[in-house]
């Protein structure tokens, strides 16, 4: 599956899940947070398209919804597994 359309697949399943999905500028990688009654995930626009799949895989991971799509959840733990931002040398 090209990334583009990893990326694509993550975003649909995130807004699936009744969160707003928003790109903003800043010093972070992202995450999901509650904006007075919203649910909110911030992804940093300015990170490369693997790091934004990955920001977005992280966020569903740490979700663990029931009834994901057998692809999604292979997908997801796939992009964990293979961590690109780990701090290992």
């Amino acid at each position: 599956m090209k990334k583009s359309d990893q990326l694509s697949l993550l975003e649909t399943t995130i807004k699936e899940l009744g969160y707003t999905l928003r790109y903003e500028k800043g010093n972070f990688l992202g995450g999901e947070c509650r904006l007075r009654d919203e649910r909110v995930v911030v992804v940093n626009k300015f990170l490369p398209l693997e790091g934004k799949i990955f920001t977005l895989a992280m966020v569903i991971s740490n979700m663990n919804p029931y009834g994901l799509a057998p692809e999604i959840t292979k997908s997801v733990d796939t992009l964990i597994k293979n961590d690109l931002f780990s701090k290992k040398s």
